[in-house]
């Protein structure tokens, strides 16, 4: 099958695709600010540059998309169905660089944390409960959020449109 789109408007679209500051990323540092936690976004200094870093903690997560980083039986990693030798090839690609990072993290003494697009636009919370769960040890702080899934996505949502405006 044929693209119905044509060179430059593929390419526009494929130029909107972000890698900063996407929304499963702005939900995650919205609840983990909300639940006490400090953070840095996008530390260069450490391998693979990590979405979300809390260095008190020593943790670097990690806020996979479902489609390019290949999550393992979810809908979302799909399979293009033209110049599939590429995609396989660039696929790959992210999956072997994406554990080789992780390894070399953990070398460094580093905790490392995948979350998955998927599994954090269905239930945010629970994704931060997983993140939070290991670091409680680590502090005595207690977090409530009093939250409910259409608000934390409204949230994100306004962030998401101001980081886009502020990228003209």
């Amino acid at each position: 099958m044929t693209d119905h789109l044509t060179p430059e408007q593929r390419s526009w679209n494929m130029s909107r695709v972000r890698s900063r500051h996407t929304k499963p990323e702005l939900v995650i540092r919205s609840l983990l600010h909300r639940a006490g936690f400090r953070f840095r976004i996008k530390n260069n200094k450490l391998p693979g540059s990590p979405d979300i870093v809390l260095p008190k903690y020593k943790t670097a997560l990690f806020v996979h998309g479902c489609y390019w980083h290949r999550h393992e039986g979810c809908s979302k990693a799909t399979m293009p169905k033209s110049n599939k030798e590429f995609w396989r090839k660039k696929f790959d690609g992210n999956v072997t660089r994406d554990r080789r990072v992780q390894e070399e993290l953990k070398q460094l003494q580093w905790r490392v944390m995948v979350l998955w697009e998927c599994e954090i636009m269905k239930d945010p919370l629970a994704v931060l409960d997983t993140v939070i769960r290991p670091l409680k040890q680590n502090s005595c702080r207690e977090y409530s959020l009093d939250l409910d899934r259409k608000e934390i996505l409204k949230v994100a949502e306004k962030k998401n449109r101001y980081y886009l405006n502020s990228s003209k």
